[in-house]
């Protein structure tokens, strides 16, 4: 059955994000895996163990995770949710990946704590495992909660390419949660109206699930632009794709992106080519 994975390190933006993904798994009809990485020095520098009672250390690290998982998983609504939990050791995005390579994960979840202290697009741990993983990767700032029907913003630009994984996680996500309509904004240095025609129809033959509203931005401060548009459109979760050479995902990885993310956004979902 196709999982969503959890990355958990204990804190309340990951308990908070647990609980984002136990909705989403209701409404997907998913199964959940909680994953957490054990520092590749961890224990072993540790004052309380010395390297002989490694093994004692992880498998307390285990069954802390286990407990942890427990307190979002027992909860009666979501009784028929099936939860794992996995400890591997190395750093976060190793595990992660090493983990994805090996198991049918749709989507990874994510918890950040808010704008304070945030480097790149939403901090060094979730930027580091961006970079790596290829599947859609939903980030979910400590301030955001589930919303049924949400309203998704797609920004883009006309050198993005959806892979055809995340196009059918996209419309899943799309169908299941009941959204009628999704917004897409296409952020564009300059007007072609022909290549507008042929990205609207490529898009709409893509997208299958819901009705797109097309919008177009290509004013001299494009990310004002995109953050007031999902603040106006009371956008639940902005979609962007994954692209070193995309205007739209370049600006979400400087710094001022940060100063304005949880005012706007509850959530980023991360496309990949």
């Amino acid at each position: 059955m196709k999982q969503i994975l959890v990355a958990s390190d204990f804190s309340s933006a990951a308990g908070n994000a647990m609980e984002y993904a136990m909705s989403l798994a209701k409404v997907l009809e998913m199964e959940v895996c909680v994953i957490h990485a054990i520092g590749p020095t961890e224990g072993v520098n540790n004052n309380t163990y010395a390297a002989i009672f490694i093994d004692d250390y992880y498998n307390n690290k285990r069954q802390a995770l286990k407990e942890w998982a427990a307190k979002y998983s027992d909860k009666d609504e979501y009784k028929d949710i099936e939860v794992n939990t996995v400890c591997g050791v190395g750093f976060l995005k190793s595990v992660i990946g090493k983990y994805i390579d090996e198991h049918h994960v749709e989507i990874l979840v994510m918890g950040i704590t808010g704008a304070t202290g945030i480097t790149g697009i939403v901090g060094s741990n979730v930027s580091a495992v961006v970079s790596v993983v290829k599947i859609p990767t939903l980030i979910i700032p400590l301030e955001s909660k589930f919303a049924n029907e949400p309203t998704i913003t797609l920004a883009t630009d006309y050198e993005t390419r959806l892979s055809a994984h995340d196009v059918n996680a996209l419309n899943e996500m799309v169908s299941a949660l009941g959204s009628e309509k999704m917004q897409v904004l296409y952020v564009a240095e300059k007007a072609d109206i022909k290549r507008i025609e042929a990205e609207e129809s490529r898009l709409r033959s893509l997208i299958k699930n819901t009705e797109l509203e097309f919008n177009y931005l290509n004013n001299s401060r494009p990310l004002n632009g995109i953050m007031e548009f999902v603040e106006k459109n009371d956008t639940d979760i902005l979609c962007l794709v994954k692209h070193h050479h995309n205007i739209v995902y370049r600006l979400f990885n400087r710094s001022t992106v940060n100063q304005v993310m949880n005012k706007s956004v509850k959530a980023i979902l991360v496309l990949h080519e």
